[in-house]
């Protein structure tokens, strides 16, 4: 794996949003500076996501200077939003977990709500150190969060992606492939590996960060959702089933937590410690 590079780097600055690829992005405890500091919730607090809303696919989020983000979506006017004033949180709920987050104006609350015609608000992560710990059957002590689904980063690689849609072109519904790898919404995405080498790593050094890996990503129907159009079909589920099993979770990529923090670029060499 001596030629192992980033190919691209992946900020969603709100949960199930399109996001951007910069060239570089600051490693922060918890996951890519900017990267899902943001989310939707329902009226009874619950995130909502692409599992329930697959239409926020064509929703996308911009990061503004200092944290707020810039709405927009086909057929709507785009929507700056600023970080809002310390003050009262609201308890919402992340996959069964409670934690504190401090809502949007309203007028970003509207925006989101009118998008899915369904009554939502936009919440922030005022404090990702201490609202939201990581897993903590597979965390060190003080590992936090932002509202990504479960770790701070999610790796991908280029090999691994070209091997399944190898594997989908052979299944009964090869019509719906190749796959991009939006479907699979990564942060760090990584050239010049063979296939499924990202199973094996347990340490990894990206440029000057260190990343662990913690554990590997169960994927769920939101890959199955064309990014472009938020149209569903069944691949790549039908296929990780047959072939991507652990357990039961079908897997695709590895869920990172920072060791050291830092800045990571495109281009940066790809090393396994161990």
């Amino acid at each position: 794996m001596e030629h192992a590079e980033v190919q691209s780097i992946h900020v969603h600055p709100v949960k199930a949003f399109r996001g951007f690829a910069p060239r570089e992005a600051v490693v922060e405890p918890w996951g890519l500076a900017g990267d899902r500091r943001w989310t939707l919730i329902d009226d009874g607090g619950k995130v909502v996501t692409q599992r329930e809303q697959p239409r926020l696919a064509l929703a996308a989020a911009e990061l503004l200077p200092g944290g707020g983000v810039l709405l927009s979506a086909p057929g709507r006017a785009p929507l700056p939003v600023t970080v809002p004033e310390p003050g009262e949180t609201v308890p919402i709920s992340i996959f069964g977990t409670k934690v504190e987050a401090v809502p949007a104006a309203p007028p970003a609350h509207a925006w989101c709500s009118a998008l899915l015609e369904a009554d939502v608000r936009l919440v922030h992560m005022d404090d990702p150190a201490t609202r939201r710990p990581v897993d903590p059957a597979y965390a060190l002590p003080g590992e936090t969060v932002s509202f990504a689904d479960g770790y701070p980063l999610l790796v991908t690689s280029a090999a691994s992606l070209d091997a399944l849609n190898s594997l989908i072109a052979e299944g009964t519904h090869g019509h719906e492939g190749p796959l991009p790898m939006n479907r699979f919404r990564p942060n760090l995405v990584v050239a010049g590996t063979e296939a499924w080498a990202e199973d094996h790593w347990s340490r990894i050094r990206v440029g000057d960060v260190v990343l662990r890996v913690a554990k590997p990503s169960g994927r769920c129907v939101v890959t199955t959702t064309d990014q472009d159009t938020a149209v569903r079909g069944r691949e790549p589920l039908l296929t990780l089933a047959r072939h991507r099993r652990a357990g039961s979770m079908l897997v695709f990529g590895q869920n990172l937590v920072p060791v050291t923090p830092g800045t990571i670029r495109v281009g940066d060499p790809v090393r396994v410690m161990e």
